[in-house]
């Protein structure tokens, strides 16, 4: 019943090294050339990114035991068509936590275009938008998804991993960063003194 889950887990961290090799652009132009270097890290930031988020699904969707908040249980939606069945309250802690999460993500991409996130290869430094509220905010919408569809599921093993979710996407967010100083210095630092990393201020 648990393998999948396990999978999922298994390679959502065994994904992270190609993903911090994906950043490190200036060490692969300097190793294989520019224009090659620069292809090596589009493929590794495309396989690395899309290998991370398809994991991740996998945590949220793989079959495992379920929970349940021990008040107002009777009151359930039923999903005939899929056969599942989700306690409301579920559903209303869901749906906040997906909604900021969707915009997160949706305007972290939109904001830096497609390509850039794909490839994690950005051409100048977003300071406008939401990412003058926080520097990650693809990072905080797929955290904030996690936590909703960890709800909407009532996936037990899938709750009980956000501490390690938030440990490594903490960790690929200051890989992310160290790289980011090193390809334009101050201009950086002088950004991530003003924005939160992840979590706006109140």
């Amino acid at each position: 019943m648990y393998i999948l889950f396990v999978i999922s887990l298994i390679g959502f961290i065994a994904i992270l090294p190609l993903y911090f090799l994906s950043l490190e652009h200036q060490k692969l132009e300097k190793k294989h050339g520019k224009t090659k270097g620069q292809k090596i890290g589009d493929i590794y930031g495309i396989v690395s990114g899309w290998g991370f988020f398809l994991f991740w699904f996998g945590i949220w969707f793989s079959p495992q035991d379920r929970f349940a908040i021990p008040i107002f249980q009777e009151l359930l939606l039923r999903l005939p068509v899929f056969n599942v069945t989700i306690p409301l309250l579920h559903l209303v802690i869901f749906a906040p936590f997906f909604a900021a999460g969707a915009w997160f993500g949706t305007k972290g991409v939109t904001e830096t275009t497609l390509k850039v996130a794909e490839t994690h290869k950005p051409v100048r430094i977003v300071t406008k938008g939401v990412y003058s509220s926080v520097r990650h905010p693809q990072y905080l919408g797929g955290l904030l998804a996690h936590i909703g569809f960890s709800f909407l599921l009532s996936g037990l093993y899938s709750l009980l991993s956000t501490p390690l979710i938030v440990a490594l996407v903490y960790l690929i967010s200051r890989k992310e960063e160290s790289e980011l100083t090193n390809e334009f210095g101050q201009e950086y630092l002088e950004y991530k003194k003003k924005t939160p990393m992840l979590f706006p201020r109140c």
